[in-house]
C-alpha cells in the first residue's frame, strides 16, 4: 500500500497503527494524516515530516501550534521556511533561523525588516549581496546612508540611481 492508499484508508476508516506507519513514509502524507485522521501531533508523524522543511513548518504551525527544535531545526535547512518559522511560529528572532535567512538576501531583508524589526550586521551583510536589497536595507531598515550598502546598490545603475534619489529626497526634505 502506498502513503497516499494508507492516508486515504484511515480518513475511511480511521486511524491505526498500520495505514499511519505506512503514511509516514511520505512527508506530505505524514503531515495530513497528522491533520486529518490523527487530529493531533504525534512523535512518529512530526518526525516523518520533518524530512521536510515545508512540512515541518506546517506541522508547526498548524498541528503542533508550538514552536519544537526539531521542526526548527528541519525548517531552517532552507532560507524561507527558516523565515517562515521565526515569523509565524517563533513569532521572535532567533539565530538559527536568523543564520538560515541570511543565506537568501531577500529572505535576510525581510528577516531584519519583519521578524528583528531593526538594523543587524549579519542581516544586512547578507542583503548586501543583491543590489536592490542593500538599497531597500539602506531605505527602510538603516534608514541612513552607509558606505556598504551604497557600493552595492552602485553595482546595478538602476538601483543606484533609486538609492540616490532617496538619499537627495531625504536630505533636500529636511532643509525645507
Amino acid at each position: 500500500m502506498t502513503p497516499k492508499k494508507a492516508y486515504k484508508l484511515a480518513l475511511k476508516e480511521g486511524p491505526s497503527d498500520i495505514t499511519r506507519n505506512i503514511a509516514c513514509k511520505d512527508s506530505h502524507c505524514a503531515y495530513l494524516y497528522a491533520l486529518s485522521v490523527d487530529e493531533c501531533p504525534r512523535d512518529d508523524t512530526r518526525e516523518a515530516v520533518c524530512e521536510d522543511p515545508g512540512y515541518a513548518y506546517w506541522y508547526a504551525l498548524c498541528i503542533d501550534k508550538c514552536p519544537r527544535d526539531n521542526t526548527r531545526k528541519s525548517a531552517c535547512e532552507n532560507p524561507e521556511w527558516a523565515y517562515y518559522y521565526a515569523s509565524f511560529v517563533d513569532e521572535c528572532p532567533r539565530d538559527d533561523t536568523r543564520e538560515a535567512a541570511c543565506k537568501d538576501p531577500r529572505l535576510a531583508y525581510w528577516y531584519a525588516k519583519y521578524v528583528d524589526r531593526c538594523p543587524r550586521d549579519d542581516t544586512r551583510l547578507a542583503a548586501c549581496k543583491d543590489p536592490w536589497y542593500a538599497y531597500d536595507y539602506a531605505r527602510n531598515i538603516d534608514k541612513c546612508f552607509r558606505i556598504d550598502t551604497y557600493t552595492v546598490a552602485s553595482r546595478e545603475q538602476e538601483a543606484l540611481t533609486y538609492y540616490n534619489k532617496w538619499l537627495f529626497n531625504k536630505f533636500s526634505n529636511k532643509t525645507t
